[in-house]
């Protein structure tokens, strides 16, 4: 008897420790980053309108730490025996480094946002400017219709103007302004109607992508028959704004002339070598 009796005491102790290598008790440090990564997988996950059921989202961030879903749930049912610890403390620290990395991420968003906006305003052109307009015929409609090549970035067109009690053109008038695509069909069409009598100021930006070719401004137009207009044009301007991507690649190829891995690099030290 004492010989089957030992050998099962001796098989249960091979179990009880098989069991307690199963489980790993993780340092308060280590089961903070495990928490602030599973915020964050929650917070991916939530933005997208996925189900958590239905994902194994958190092995793999417990697997990265070198630890199984039965080690984080014997940690967490741990804490109750440990006098001089609280679940809470971790998680607090879970949220000291999330706050840490906001601050800082939005540190340096707020830094690109700038970097993108001095260099668009630095390659900002204008690329139709016109100071005065007068148009007291039929013939000088012509002065106020414009055909402009474009490429992706975007246009702003601004002007002031005014419709003066000489104008015959009782039914009002109205300005057109749209994007040609290559297709030779038309895009982002607008159409404003002229108000009579006061001086009113005009905007409107254009987005432009590489589908388009021209931007056409028809900034006097009748919406009846023609007769003679009175109108003057004051300001007028017409500014590309490209995108940041072109404005940043620009204004980092003008302000660092020489450095390291750029062509010219390159070209000088293949240049030395052949000497």
């Amino acid at each position: 008897m004492k010989r089957p009796l030992r050998t099962l005491l001796f098989a249960l102790l091979v179990l009880l420790a098989g069991a307690c290598a199963r489980h790993k008790i993780i340092p308060d440090r280590e089961l903070a980053e495990i928490f602030h990564d599973a915020f964050l997988a929650n917070a991916y996950v939530g933005n997208r309108s996925l189900k958590l059921d239905s994902l194994n989202i958190y092995e793999p961030i417990f697997a990265s730490y070198g630890y199984t879903t039965d080690d984080v749930q014997y940690t967490i049912g741990n804490f109750s025996k440990r006098k001089s610890a609280r679940l809470g403390d971790v998680v607090e620290q879970a949220i000291v480094l999330l706050e840490a990395e906001g601050k800082y991420y939005d540190r340096e968003v707020a830094i690109l946002d700038t970097i993108d906006n001095v260099a668009r305003r630095r390659y900002t052109q204008t690329v139709l400017s016109d100071s005065l307009i007068r148009v007291g015929s039929l013939r000088d409609t012509a002065r106020l219709s414009f055909s402009l090549p474009v490429r992706p970035g975007e246009y702003e067109l601004r002007f002031s103007y005014r419709v003066d009690s000489l104008d015959r053109n009782t039914r009002g008038l109205r300005g057109r302004m749209w994007l040609d695509r290559s297709d030779s069909t038309r895009a982002n069409v607008y159409t404003m109607t002229l108000r009579r009598h006061r001086t009113e100021t005009f905007s409107r930006r254009f987005t432009v992508d590489s589908t388009h070719c021209r931007l056409r401004l028809d900034l006097l137009d009748f919406v009846d028959k023609p007769q003679r207009p009175s109108v003057t044009v004051t300001d007028l301007t017409v500014r590309y704004i490209p995108t940041a991507a072109d404005a940043v690649s620009r204004f980092y190829d003008e302000q660092l002339d020489i450095r390291i891995f750029a062509d010219e690099f390159f070209r000088a030290a293949t240049a030395a070598d052949s000497l």
